[in-house]
């Protein structure tokens, strides 16, 4: 059972007060959940944290490998493994705001990075489920993932109605630990409601069932500022 131990943030780029700037208090109560859940992953005392988000392909991101703020108007690099020797792999916008999550934090055990496709399979999620599992002997795993984009006419995905209740499913299942709910979501009407945490979800809950035993969870938050779901939950065995 080397899964131990979870944490769900969403990773908008206005979650770094520095790309956000003035608005950055507007997020102030997101960022605090996103601490709080990230300081009991540290606490269940794993001998790794594996980073879990989306990006361009499926496997891991072998370090060393940095995330860049630059496209966000910010010059900040954010490297996966501190004091690593140079720059390395490009880490996709997901693990990256995992990386800054973690740097938020003085104790960091290893970390390691996987990043799954928007459009991943079952077979590719449960081959990942089973990576992410295989990492340690006492793994934890920092989950990145936005809900639908579609919450309002001034969404991303501007308004659709089926957001509102797909969303408040993907937050039951999270606040539940309810694997089969999360592993049941559609990949299609993700994609169109434009969830970007649909397969790091499913990898989550593909690991967990694979480390066996019961599942607490936690809903931390659940709010749509700017018409994209962010959901922030800690996943504890039992």
């Amino acid at each position: 059972m080397p899964l131990v131990a979870a944490a769900v943030c969403p990773h908008p780029p206005l979650l770094v007060p520095e790309v956000a700037g003035s608005a950055a208090p507007e997020l102030d109560d997101l960022r605090a959940a996103c601490d709080t859940a990230v300081r009991r992953l540290l606490a269940a005392d794993p001998d790794i944290v594996v980073l879990v988000g989306t990006g361009p392909v499926t496997g891991p991101i072998h370090t060393p490998a940095t995330g860049s703020l630059q496209p966000w108007g910010v010059d900040l690099y954010l490297p996966l493994v501190p004091g690593q020797s140079d720059r390395g792999a490009v880490l996709p916008l997901s693990l990256t705001i995992g990386a800054w999550l973690l740097a938020r934090h003085d104790t960091r055990p290893p970390v390691t990075a996987v990043q799954v496709a928007a459009d991943a399979g079952p077979a590719e999620l449960a081959a990942l489920a089973d990576e992410v599992g295989a990492a340690g002997d006492r793994v934890a795993s920092l989950v990145l993932g936005d809900g639908s984009a579609c919450r309002g006419e001034k969404a991303p995905g501007y308004d659709d109605a089926r957001a509102l209740p797909y969303d408040q499913g993907v937050a039951a299942a999270l606040a539940d630990a309810d694997l089969d709910a999360l592993l049941d979501l559609d990949p299609v009407v993700s994609a169109e409601l434009k969830a970007a945490g649909r397969a790091p979800w499913q990898v989550l809950a593909g690991a967990a069932r694979a480390a066996g035993g019961g599942w607490r969870g936690e809903l931390l938050h659940d709010s749509a500022p700017y018409g994209v779901a962010y959901f922030v939950a800690s996943w504890e065995r039992v």
